[in-house]
């Protein structure tokens, strides 16, 4: 089962040559959800041969263009594509009122669902079999969000020479599947733990941009398998990171370490660093499983079983 997130965008508010404006599109068993639409996301999502079209659920962070830009430009095409299915947009109230009016006379072929996420709160925007995506608030000059997509915890799998030994039918391979003992026949008692495999770890993956340093949100993202964590600045320029509620990668990591996460990511670079090589560097000197992204690249969880002491 895919858990993954590509990164579209990688740049601050200004984009380079090489880097396009902030955009990561996450994979859940091939369900499709697009974080935050900078200028050129569509681009980004054609570059790199992703099938956008199945992108049903939008998450934007906050109101600066930077971040939400591009959403006018996919909005479009989703209607030229002929599409018919509901668009889900999570954001902040005052976006609905500027895609109203962006939109107002068009006939895209399709409506568009806006969920409003509120200020300075937590809670769970959307959920499906699979996962859940969650919002809590960040530190910046706007009211800003990060989100954590969290898999919910799968069945137990039942070691297949069980079922033969016991001759389990479907009600008690149910049963045994929701963590429930066996009861024989003759009324003997098999632990759980002996009938099934280790349960798979619930892998997490946390989007925490914009935002200035805040160990707040340290209780959202604690023990995440991937982080990711704007680091627009490198920390010579400390002060100016303050100035416009952005951290810097030095910042990115002692967030990393404080949660325990098993990987960060890095990314939002100012556009004065033409090699962000410096901002990794920094990173890692705080947290080692440190990484500066690439655009393009697909950072993948793998499924882990947990460890049981039998």
């Amino acid at each position: 089962m895919t858990f993954s997130v590509t990164i579209l965008g990688s740049s601050s508010a200004l984009p380079t040559s090489k880097r396009f404006p902030t955009a990561h599109l996450f994979n859940s068993n091939e369900r499709f959800f697009l974080i935050d639409c900078g200028e050129g996301t569509q681009i980004q999502l054609r570059k790199f041969h992703l099938r956008f079209g199945k992108i049903n659920h939008i998450f934007i962070s906050h109101l600066h263009g930077d971040h939400y830009f591009g959403l006018y430009g996919l909005i479009s095409t989703f209607s030229l594509m002929g599409r018919k299915i509901p668009l889900h947009i999570y954001a902040h109230s005052e976006l609905e009122k500027l895609l109203n009016c962006q939109f107002a006379d068009n006939n895209l072929g399709f409506n568009i669902l806006f969920h409003t996420i509120p200020k300075e709160k937590s809670l769970v925007l959307y959920e499906d079999k699979n996962i859940t995506v969650s919002t809590f608030p960040l530190k910046h000059r706007l009211p800003a969000n990060g989100f954590l997509f969290k898999e919910k915890q799968k069945p137990l799998n039942i070691r297949k020479e069980m079922i033969q030994k016991f001759q389990l039918g479907l009600k008690e391979i149910h049963s045994i599947k929701s963590g429930e003992d066996f009861q024989t026949k003759d009324n003997q008692i098999i632990p759980n733990i002996d009938l099934t495999l280790p349960p798979y770890k619930r892998r997490a993956y946390a989007f925490c941009s914009d935002t200035a340093y805040y160990p707040d949100i340290v209780k959202y993202i604690k023990n995440v398998d991937i982080l990711y964590h704007e680091a627009t600045f490198a920390e010579d320029n400390k002060d100016i990171a303050m100035e416009t509620g952005h951290s810097t990668a030095k910042q990115a990591a002692q967030i990393a370490k404080l949660a325990g996460v098993g990987k960060l990511l890095i990314g939002h670079f100012s556009s004065r660093y033409k090699n962000v090589k410096i901002l990794e560097t920094e990173a890692k000197e705080i947290f080692k499983s440190s990484e500066a992204v690439t655009e393009g690249k697909e950072y993948k969880i793998d499924l882990v079983r947990e460890k049981r002491n039998d």
